[in-house]
């Protein structure tokens, strides 16, 4: 299924360039069992697939629209300013309208990066960025 190739596009993304950060970020993908430590900043990564459209009568053409989500969760007390710098930073890293090519799917970065608004709780803080991605491809 292509949100797969899409959401391992992204996540490889993401992986590789948290893990040349000076201190490297642990990036948790959909359905990873961690347990993060304390005072831990980390980022979670989550694919939202929207429904697969055909735009063709042969029905030859798939649609694959949805989006890809990080959540950046730092300790709390400690106000936004490491998210919100990393949140600068993961816009940086997916520019728009960005091709990223896996295989035979190439999908799009359809949105600019947008910060939502931070979560507080009870032991950690979490700032969510997301953008919406688009990729077509024919059988």
């Amino acid at each position: 299924m292509s949100h797969n190739v899409i959401a391992s596009i992204y996540e490889a993304k993401l992986i590789a360039w948290a893990k040349a950060l000076p201190n490297p970020l642990k990036v948790v993908v959909e359905n990873e069992a961690f347990t993060p430590g304390d005072d831990a900043t980390y980022l979670r990564a989550f694919t939202l697939p929207a429904d697969t459209a055909s735009n063709t009568l042969g029905g030859d053409h798939r649609l694959f629209t949805g989006v890809f989500q990080v959540s950046i969760v730092t300790p709390s007390g400690k106000y936004r300013g490491a998210a919100g710098a990393l949140a600068d930073q993961i816009a940086a890293l997916f520019p728009l309208y960005e091709r990223n090519t896996k295989g035979a799917i190439t999908v799009v970065t359809l949105t600019p990066v947008d910060q939502g608004p931070g979560i507080p709780g009870d032991t950690n803080f979490i700032v969510p960025v997301s953008f919406q991605y688009r990729a077509d491809t024919t059988t």
